[in-house]
């Protein structure tokens, strides 16, 4: 049985994690979620598990190095599962000083406590040696990779190239992992996922955004010319990667995780549109982003073709999916979209420049 800290657990798809977790993973022994609950996080996520025995929360910062070490100590870990991460580009472009410490100093903390409780002698600088069945998690993005051309796909073995604050923060963090394997021996994985939809997501994204916005009769504003195209992977199979990594992937390997479908933005929100009955008249093109990938697409052949992976969902269904799941939980995005949020989305939307 398995005790596991999963960091993040609050958000878009750490809570879906938690959720698949225990409903598909009978090794469950303990599961710990610990999420400081910036904006992005939300209990309400995970109000339905909440009375689940093998289910514990605890607000705390993956950089407060005391806290970390004591629940090691006092859980026993023999799994992590890092998604605590800021991980919003036009946030980061704003504010990259949170990016950066907390996506790679709280990274290196729970390094350092997972290596001090799995190492057989962990005072011994030499040894490579740790618990039987131990395991450290990173869940990264494609956004590392940095850009694409019209043709191509980023693969396990693509160069890093971030080209925003953002996905330099996860990209830092990357080399943080791979280097505590290489020096220390260090039982780890990394994960590379695409653009990730689905329920529970935070309403600054693009799918939740516009479907929220459309609903009511809000401008749709949409970054340049809308071409950006990027890989959509639904997060229940997001979910079903990581576990197939945690269970059967190699120590030390990277895996790329897509969804095989490659959507411009645009396309999507005219979808959305249709679904939803609502003019294409509400788009707005506001001026693009600094730094703004036009292209991300995976190639998951790895995960694929070495664990026995790949995605269940088609684009068309998961899509359809994800709009009825807003429109059946109306209330809990009218909770997420007042207050902080609103300010947030009047400094990064109002005081866009439209194109001509």
């Amino acid at each position: 049985m398995k005790n596991i800290l999963v960091t993040g657990g609050a958000g878009f798809i750490g809570s879906n994690f938690i959720h698949y977790m225990l409903e598909q993973e009978e090794d469950v022994s303990l599961l710990i979620n610990l999420d400081l609950l910036t904006y992005a996080g939300n209990l309400e996520n995970l109000k339905d598990i909440e009375n689940d025995t093998r289910y514990r929360f605890i607000k705390g910062d993956i950089r407060d190095k005391a806290l970390v070490e004591n629940l090691f100590q006092q859980y026993d870990f023999d799994t992590v599962v890092h998604f605590a991460a800021e991980s919003h580009v036009d946030r980061s472009i704003v504010e990259p000083e949170i990016f950066l410490t907390t996506n790679i100093v709280g990274t290196q903390t729970l390094l350092d406590a997972a290596k001090r409780h799995w190492k057989l002698e962990p005072g011994n600088k030499y040894s490579r040696e740790y618990r039987q069945g131990v395991r450290y998690l990173q869940v990264s993005t494609d956004e590392v990779y940095g850009a694409l051309g019209k043709t191509g796909m980023f693969t396990e073995r693509t160069p890093l190239s971030p080209n925003s604050p953002y996905s330099a923060s996860k990209a830092s963090a990357d080399m943080v992992v791979r280097a505590y394997h290489e020096t220390y021996g260090m039982p780890v994985n990394i994960t590379r996922c695409s653009n990730n939809y689905g329920p529970y997501q935070f309403p600054e994204k693009l799918i939740p955004l516009m479907i929220h916005n459309a609903c009511h009769d809000l401008a749709l504003p949409v970054y340049g010319d809308g071409m950006q195209i990027r890989d959509w992977l639904h997060v229940k199979d997001h979910c079903s990667a990581i576990h197939t990594v945690l269970t059967k992937g190699k120590i030390g390997e990277v895996y790329n995780i897509g969804g095989n479908n490659e959507k411009a933005n645009l396309e999507i929100v005219r979808l959305i549109l249709a679904e939803l009955g609502k003019p294409e008249s509400l788009i707005t093109y506001v001026k693009d982003r600094p730094g703004h990938d036009r292209r991300y697409a995976i190639d998951n052949a790895k995960i694929t073709a070495q664990l026995g992976w790949k995605p269940l969902y088609t684009f068309e269904d998961g899509i359809h999916e994800t709009i009825q799941w807003y429109l059946g939980h109306t209330d809990w995005v009218e909770r997420i979209t007042s207050g902080d949020y609103q300010n947030y989305y009047r400094n990064m939307y109002d005081k866009a420049e439209p194109l001509a």
